[in-house]
């Protein structure tokens, strides 16, 4: 007996979650931004075809939203929060483990979006080069040197850092 859309999409939210804060650069756009995802797949799931994966058909449209939020806000030109202000958020105090973690979170922010999406989707959620490609939307060679970029460039911020 196969699951129903809803319980697929359900169970993918953990991971929704955390692609659209590394995406988004905190956990408030994030979460608006995975909400956002959710309800366009939940009106439009008669689009996605049963037996292919769902995963990627969310990815995909979160992608797409993404881009199209981050073009809005170019245009209308307001910053309603200082970019610095994210990163406060949610903050336990001083743990050592927590300051790692706020580290990688601002290098991944200053990694350009193509790069950033590559470094999520195969470091982070394991996507193979040639799915990440697919959700992307480019050839795997493309992805596979933003990823090269974007890792290289995260290492060199976080030592920098240290």
């Amino acid at each position: 007996m196969s699951r129903s859309f809803e319980q697929q999409a359900l169970e993918l939210l953990p991971r929704l979650r955390q692609f659209a804060i590394g995406l988004a650069g905190s956990p408030a756009d994030g979460d608006d931004l995975c909400q956002m995802t959710i309800e366009r797949a939940l009106v439009r799931r008669d689009q996605w075809q049963e037996g292919t994966r769902l995963d990627s058909w969310m990815y995909r449209i979160m992608r797409n939203i993404f881009i199209d939020e981050r073009r809005a806000s170019t245009r209308r030109g307001e910053t309603f929060v200082d970019e610095e202000a994210g990163f406060a958020v949610g903050a336990d105090g001083g743990q050592e483990a927590q300051v790692e973690l706020s580290m990688v979170d601002r290098a991944m922010a200053r990694l350009p979006a193509d790069q950033r999406e590559a470094v999520l989707l195969v470091m982070v959620e394991g996507y193979s080069y040639k799915e990440a490609a697919a959700i992307v939307g480019c050839p795997v060679g493309t992805l596979n040197s933003r990823l090269v970029r974007g890792r290289d460039a995260l290492l060199a911020m976080l030592e920098a850092a240290q």
